[in-house]
């Protein structure tokens, strides 16, 4: 199995649309707040924000904002995901005398500091126009190399942080808005397997049939088999099915009669090698139904190529 060089890639996403000009690497003793990432000067730069970590305790919630009350329970879970992965997802800022004021992201800056960490990767906004920042963001969002739970990240943010429509995120990233959709589920992953894809160990294609197991226990299991066994995006595939199969409860009136259909299984077996992906065949009283599985877009444009042939 061969999978994408690992990094770091906490905090990452949107600060890639931003370029380190004012660090050499003897600089370590530069605050993180005060280092270096460009304004609009430079070329690749988003106008009128830079990006920075910033302490935490710098940080004032905005008093217009509307939401007053954060769920706990929300929070917790939150936190946990960041102690795992960190923060995916920066905070938007505007900087005043003593610090900086949210503009977006309180939830995730709260989670932030109960999770203990002392600084937040953040956007800091010094022009006015939230209009302005967003078609910056979606100029440059095709143009850097995102891990894709980064990508993902970056994704959902547009939608959510920037009133961005998929329509318009579709045609800028020249992705269809099924991709985009099916990216952006990679964050409904457990916090475990959010790190594997991060770091690396393992593929979105691997990540992607996990999605179908709501135990988040069982995810980080079949993660930790893909590495350890090198499995590849199709074992992958067949050892979830087959972990369904097997966590599946049948109830009695579900249950199989004796006296199975063997040549429907047997042509099944023929149909899943031909197609290369699962292929059940049921069939009563002279009628029946054939069911094809796949995993994402791409795959169902294979099985369509396939069938057109």
């Amino acid at each position: 199995m061969t999978v994408g060089a690992k990094h770091s890639g906490l905090g990452r996403g949107f600060g890639e649309f931003f370029q380190r000009t004012d660090l050499d690497d003897d600089d370590d003793d530069i605050p993180e707040e005060e280092g270096g990432f460009a304004d609009a000067a430079t070329e690749d730069g988003v106008q009128g924000s830079r990006f920075a970590l910033i302490d935490v305790d710098k940080v004032r919630p905005n008093g217009q904002q509307p939401r007053k009350v954060f769920d706990d329970d929300g929070l917790t879970e939150l936190s946990e995901s960041i102690k795992t992965v960190g923060v995916l997802q920066p905070v938007v800022v505007t900087p005043v005398d003593d610090g900086y004021e949210l503009v977006m992201g309180e939830r995730r800056w709260r989670a932030t500091r109960q999770a203990g960490l002392t600084t937040i990767p953040a956007i800091v906004r010094t022009t006015a126009s939230q209009d302005m920042l967003r078609d910056a963001l979606l100029e440059n969002l095709h143009r850097v190399q995102l891990n894709p739970l980064e990508e993902a990240a970056a994704y959902e943010q547009m939608l959510n942080d920037f009133g961005c429509t998929q329509d318009e995120l579709s045609e800028r990233v020249q992705r269809s808005r099924s991709q985009i959709a099916n990216t952006i589920r990679l964050l409904k992953l457990s916090s475990g397997v959010q790190k594997r894809l991060l770091e690396g160990d393992i593929t979105a294609g691997h990540a992607r049939p996990l999605l179908s197991l709501d135990d988040p226990d069982l995810q980080s299991k079949i993660a930790d088999r893909i590495v350890s066994e090198g499995l590849s995006v199709r074992a992958t595939e067949e050892l979830v099915r087959q972990t369904l199969d097997d966590t599946t409860e049948v109830k009695p009136h579900q249950r199989k009669k004796p006296g199975r259909d063997t040549e429907a299984m047997k042509l099944g077996d023929e149909l899943s090698q031909r197609f290369r992906t699962a292929v059940k065949v049921k069939r009563r009283n002279g009628r029946g139904t054939i069911t094809m599985a796949f995993s994402d877009d791409d795959e169902l444009e294979r099985l369509i190529d396939i069938l057109s042939k």
